[in-house]
């Protein structure tokens, strides 16, 4: 069996802010970078010990933040743009998709971190059900027919992904500890607003991954009927909003498609509101 597990950064546990930790000049990237492939490598063995013979993690945050010496040595990498962007490599040869290190869409309370792609994003939605960037991948898996069995990040990320695939089983590993109330704030505002969080410690958070990673993959052999997904139908209509940001007003992008999830998210924007 194969599985991809999708990665990003500011849901591992220890990443403690943005300045200092998710940015290529931040002082302890090169320790994020670690502390998330340690966290993948958690899920990678114990998706091998479970059932799968094959591994591929996609490094989906914005600079890269896998470190390839410290991956899993059983484990294969992509990292840059696909051709088209979505779904990220993921096809019908994959029998599963999981994700590690993801935080909450934008706007979510008590999550730390929270955005939409940027900080800059107030919100996408299809079909106005709002998604983050783990719908946005897990609805690409969900068209394909392939089931997201495993997420771990933050607990408000968890109990988004529960409430979009339900059945998946997910490792929350730290929690956000402020109520979003910031629909007004730019987007150097929000970067700086989410930061408030109660971490696991590194190596607890790697035994939870690993025991609930272990728990997913035998729950696919054994009832691989109980991962769903809250449904969504044709026509497919993206919006995200954005955020003012550096003397730019709020405004509105719009991707459509009639038919595909997929294509829609590889549709050119259209802009919607000045």
């Amino acid at each position: 069996m194969k599985i991809m597990i999708m990665t990003d950064l500011e849901g591992v546990a220890g990443v403690l802010d943005a300045e200092n930790w998710i940015y290529q000049q931040s002082r302890y990237y090169d320790k994020a970078k670690g502390m998330l492939s340690a966290e993948v490598n958690a899920a990678v063995q114990a998706f091998l010990d479970n059932g799968f013979d094959e591994v591929v993690v996609n490094d989906g945050h914005g600079p890269g933040a896998i470190d390839p010496e410290l991956l899993h040595p059983q484990a294969r990498l992509i990292r840059g743009t696909t051709k088209p962007p979505y779904p990220w490599g993921l096809d019908q040869s994959f029998n599963a998709f999981a994700v590690v290190g993801q935080h909450a869409k934008s706007r979510t309370s008590y999550s730390h971190l929270s955005h939409t792609g940027s900080f800059a994003v107030l919100s996408c939605s299809v079909n106005d059900f709002e998604i983050g960037e783990f719908g946005q991948c897990a609805y690409c898996a969900w068209e394909l027919g392939i089931p997201t069995i495993f997420a771990s990040g933050e607990l408000a990320f968890c109990a988004e992904a529960e409430e979009l695939a339900p059945g998946i089983v997910c490792a929350a590993v730290k929690e956000g500890l402020i109520k979003d109330e910031f629909d007004h704030y730019d987007a150097k505002s929000y970067a700086g607003a989410k930061l408030s969080a109660i971490h696991l410690s590194p190596q607890k958070a790697r035994e939870l991954i690993a025991q609930k990673a272990a728990l997913a993959a035998q729950k696919l052999l054994e009832q691989p009927q109980s991962f769903s997904y809250r449904g969504i139908s044709a026509p497919y209509r993206v919006l995200t909003k954005f955020r003012a940001a550096d003397n730019q007003p709020p405004y509105a992008l719009l991707r459509e498609h009639p038919k595909s999830f997929i294509a829609a998210m590889n549709q050119l924007y259209k802009k919607i509101e000045g």
